[in-house]
């Protein structure tokens, strides 16, 4: 049986392999758990295999290429994991990014292919050798690799999210007074009691007489006596020393828990310097990381170069580094960051934070009288004291490029997001930097509980001013002065329309960024009164536009009179999914693969309800060797309007439906003559093109020859079998007792009615209109794209400030319907901040996907005017804003590359921020599709110039504030 299993891969078909690989997935997502494992399996063989098992889902491939003998539709060869692998190890490269690089599979996944691609090459050698059918390949163990296991570790704040440890630690062990090294990679839930009997196990030494000590950027932080303890818990950071101290006879033998400290007269730090001066002659250990990073792109090479020649100084003085450009005898401002390992993302939000003039003249003075000791909420000061040292280097005259590593310690210490080495969006550690040195330097010690009132139709001059006055009650620092503004939110209940209006701080906009401004959609609009053929229109619509926006295109484009109304659907599986009839609901929710239909309508009265004709035909299948039939849903529906006020008898109902199908009855009683005729002229009647495809039939010309088509004979000469859903859910015949009357069901908006089509029925009437609906967007053959203008950051303002309605997961509690509302939300900018940070969302991310967007965004580095954009417009003067510093994203979405553009207002003049490289660029050079976070300094035409780091003119320093 064994033989027999192992060769089932041979006879599955690619569907039956999708399917059952499938199956087994969503099996063993459903329990995974903690200590789990999961493998990995390079991206290009998984996306091969993708291919395989879905190409007979590819639809009408050769209409467009010949992609049936191409290479993708072969089975894949054996596993090949080669690709993940460094050049001189076994240890997979530091800078793979999952989705791209490589896919993460359960265990029981990969058994399964791991088993078929053994069992399917060496069977078919065995079969050519042997020219025999079968495995007896029972015990076949290799199937491709290598094999790259990881587990299923816990993470989060409460410990309740899973997630795969791709990248365990990876620590260098220093062993004093001995002088040995050796990096290992360990899981940081290990505990420090497995780290210490590795340690043990590595060097060939007695427990007893060992210790370990945490040695992060070669200062003893602790003593790592918690055996229980776990290494995330201990703060343990990737790519960071261990120090493995042998005690001498001197100092006895420690017991277990031993808490006093290692002697030290300065020999252990001449030890440990002179291991960490020798070269490395480890593959594995690459000081500073690109440990767990998911790389840099554009200056992987410097990075890496940096990091290496880090491994062999390691920074033994931690203020003065070796790298970069001096710039010594140059003007104040000019001093780099060193990379320590992917420090990129903070080295480039930081320069832009020390080089804005009002916290650059702020810590360069005396702040520690503002720091807040006692704040809880901050970092009792150390991150304001940490961010203030390293600014007051980065000013110091001459100084070579910084090494900021007491200020990334500090940083992971209170952001652990942010630790190791990985690669981080910088936007965040901004938003976190910002945040924490508010916390850290808020002036108020006590926070007042204040409860905000609703503005009950009061003037919003005095709302808005309530509001400010009690955010600033309780947040009022440096950042709050410089950094922070206010804007308008107004809720609207689509229910009781009840308004709810509240005046909220912000400390930056967050602005999205639509790689296009528009998408085309592709709808087939449906008449009820038999007056033409169901259309395909193709219309152009605002991307992040709203179904209102598509209604209108497609009304322009289908001619909707003034007496209809066109309603839209989703189809799915042959039926009505849902009616989009909420005019707010974003395009966006609408995806490329889905069908729409929309039906022209009677702009009717109140009392109506809408008839839905369900379509269904015979379907044969066989269960248990039995030939069976039933009725199964086919095609598109129709729907129409019906109004409650009059009397429905069954008869009614078959004449409605009579009439919304006369357009595709087939029609024999014209010659070939009069068909031509009648075709040239709707064709000259139609210039615009509007009726697609085969729009043009002989049921339109039967259609402009005979208006009352549903009066003829040929109509009432066909019985249509239809059935009448009613309340019970029992089906009612509709071809006998037409003169009944029909009750409508009162609870349902609806009435539904299926329409049995028998072959006969089917050879009467042209279906392929019911049958063939188009995708909302097919793809097809790429086409020259048409020039654009570049997207305006003013456009960008206006899209953040557009009214939406809330997503389902954020609902409003309306205080008048006593219930969560999906209420549409307006933003409007009420007060301005002296310092206007913009972040453009050039990354989306979705369960399946993460994108960078690449497009080019025209902000203006001069006279950026937001005086219209202003909802207080007793708020007198123009709002002027000025670009000083920007942040730069290149590359992809997770191993790319940070840098900062910065002008020195004393020079008048930008620079480039390259980590530890400065050099001075153009202003021309400043835009570029790379700039992802713009800070904005307010046009002051009186006050006194204030340079990044000096108050040209005499007066009062401090900033003010908006109270």
């Amino acid at each position: 049986m064994a033989e027999v299993s192992m060769c089932r891969r041979s006879s599955l078909s690619p569907d039956e392999e999708r399917i059952l690989i499938k199956d087994i997935a969503l099996a063993a997502e459903a329990k995974s758990k903690e200590g789990d494992t999961f493998f990995l399996i390079t991206q290009r063989w998984w996306q091969h295999w993708i291919d395989y098992v879905n190409q007979e889902q590819q639809p009408d491939v050769s209409e467009h290429c010949d992609l049936a003998d191409s290479s993708s539709f072969k089975r894949p060869a054996g596993i090949d994991n080669s690709d993940l692998i460094s050049d001189d190890a076994i240890e997979i490269q530091d800078t793979l990014l999952e989705g791209r690089d490589y896919v993460l599979l359960p265990q029981q996944v990969w058994n399964q292919l791991h088993t078929w691609w053994v069992c399917v090459i060496l069977c078919l050698r065995l079969s050519f050798k042997t020219r025999t059918i079968g495995c007896s390949l029972a015990g076949c163990r290799y199937g491709g690799g290598p094999t790259l296991p990881r587990r299923v570790i816990t993470s989060g704040p409460s410990h309740t999210e899973m997630a795969v440890e791709v990248y365990p630690l990876r620590l260098q062990l220093l062993v004093v007074p001995k002088g040995g090294r050796s990096t290992i990679r360990i899981s940081k839930k290990e505990t420090i009691g497995e780290l210490h009997r590795r340690a043990c196990e590595i060097f060939d030494l007695s427990p007893e007489q060992v210790c370990i000590w945490d040695f992060y950027g070669r200062k003893q932080h602790a003593l790592m006596t918690d055996i229980d303890k776990t290494l995330d818990d201990a703060n343990i950071q990737m790519d960071q020393d261990i120090l493995v101290e042998i005690l001498s006879p001197d100092n006895g033998t420690r017991p277990s828990g031993y808490t006093s400290s290692v002697r030290y007269d300065g020999s252990l730090e001449k030890e440990a310097a002179s291991v960490l001066v020798e070269p490395s002659k480890s593959s594995l250990s690459i000081a500073g990381g690109l440990s767990a990073s998911k790389g840099a792109s554009r200056s992987y090479n410097t990075e890496l170069a940096q990091s290496q020649s880090l491994t062999s100084v390691r920074e033994l003085d931690t203020t003065y580094g070796t790298i970069g450009v001096s710039t010594r005898g140059s003007s104040g401002g000019l001093t780099g960051l060193q990379n320590l390992g992917n420090t990129c993302f903070m080295n480039s939000a930081i320069q832009c934070l020390v080089h804005t003039p009002e916290f650059a003249r702020y810590f360069r003075e005396d702040y520690h009288q503002e720091i807040n000791w006692e704040n809880t909420l901050g970092m009792r000061g150390e991150l304001a004291l940490a961010f203030g040292e390293l600014l007051r280097k980065l000013w110091a005259p001459g100084r070579t490029p910084v090494a900021p590593r007491p200020f990334k310690t500090k940083l992971a210490r209170f952001a652990p997001q942010f630790s190791g080495y990985n690669q981080h969006d910088s936007q965040e550690l901004l938003a976190f930097l910002l945040d924490g040195l508010h916390e850290d330097l808020n002036r108020v010690k006590q926070k007042p509980y204040i409860k905000s009132k609703d503005a009950d139709g009061r003037p919003d001059e005095e709302v808005a001013d309530e509001y400010w006055a009690n955010h600033i009650a309780r947040n009022d620092s440096i950042i709050v002065d410089v950094c922070q503004g206010q804007y308008k939110s107004t809720l609207v209940c689509p229910i009781c329309n009840k308004v709810s209006v509240t005046f909220d701080p912000f400390m930056y906009l967050s602005l999205p960024l639509q790689s296009t401004t528009t998408r085309t959609m592709t709808v087939t609009v449906f008449t009820c009164n038999g007056s033409a053929l169901p259309s395909a229109y193709t219309v152009t619509v605002p991307k992040q536009g709203r179904c209102r926006d598509l209604i209108q295109a497609l009304s322009n484009a289908s001619s909707v009179k003034h007496s209809e109304r066109l309603l839209l659907v989703e189809i799915q599986n042959h039926m009505i999914q849902r009616f989009l009839e909420d005019p707010l609901i974003l395009l966006s929710t609408i995806k490329d693969d889905d069908h729409l239909a929309a039906y022209k309508v009677q702009k009717s009265a109140k009392n109506t309800k809408y008839l839905q004709l369900i379509h269904r035909r015979k379907d044969q299948g066989t269960s248990d060797g039995q030939i069976t039939s039933g009725w199964l849903p086919y095609g598109t529906p129709l729907l129409s309007s019906i109004s409650c006020d009059d009397e429905i008898t069954r008869g009614n109902i078959q004449n409605m439906v009579h009439t919304m199908l006369s357009p595709m009855l087939r029609t024999e009683s014209l010659d070939h003559t009069d068909i031509s005729g009648a075709r040239s002229a709707i064709a000259a009647s139609n210039p615009s093109g509007n009726l697609r495809g085969e729009a043009c039939t002989d049921s339109a010309i039967s259609n402009s020859m005979n208006n009352d088509i549903t009066s003829s004979k040929p109509v009432k000469s066909l019985k249509l079998s239809l059935q009448l859903v009613d309340e019970s859910n029992a089906c009612i015949d509709l071809s006998v007792g037409e003169e009944k009357a029909i009750t409508l069901p009162s609870a349902s908006t609806s009435i539904l009615v299926y329409a049995d089509w028998s072959q006969k029925l089917l050879d009467k009437y042209h279906t392929h209109y019911l049958e063939n609906l188009p995708e909302v967007f097919k793809y097809g053959p790429v086409t020259k794209k048409a020039r654009t203008e570049p997207l305006s950051l003013y456009t960008c303002l206006e899209a953040f400030l557009r009214e939406e309605p809330l997503v389902p997961e954020d609902m409003w509690y309306c205080p008048q319907c006593k219930e969560r509302r999906q209420a549409s939300k307006k933003l409007d900018l009420w007060r301005l901040p002296e310092v206007l940070v913009i972040h453009l969302k050039r990354f989306s991310y979705s369960r399946s996907m993460k994108h960078k967007l690449e497009t080019f965004v025209n902000f203006p580095i001069h006279d950026f005017d937001l005086t219209n954009y202003i909802a207080h417009k007793s708020n007198s003067g123009h709002q002027l804003y000025e670009l000083y510093a920007l942040t730069n994203h290149y590359g992809s979405m997770g191993s790319g590359h940070y840098t900062a553009h910065i002008k020195l207002l004393d020079e008048n003049r930008w620079y480039s921020f390259d980590d530890s490289h400065i050099s001075p660029i153009n202003e021309e050079d400043v835009k570029s599709a790379a700039a992802y976070v713009l800070f904005y300094r307010r046009v002051k035409s009186e006050d006194s110039f204030v340079s990044n780091g000096v108050l040209s003119c005499g007066g009062d320093n401090k900033v003010a504030s908006h109270k």
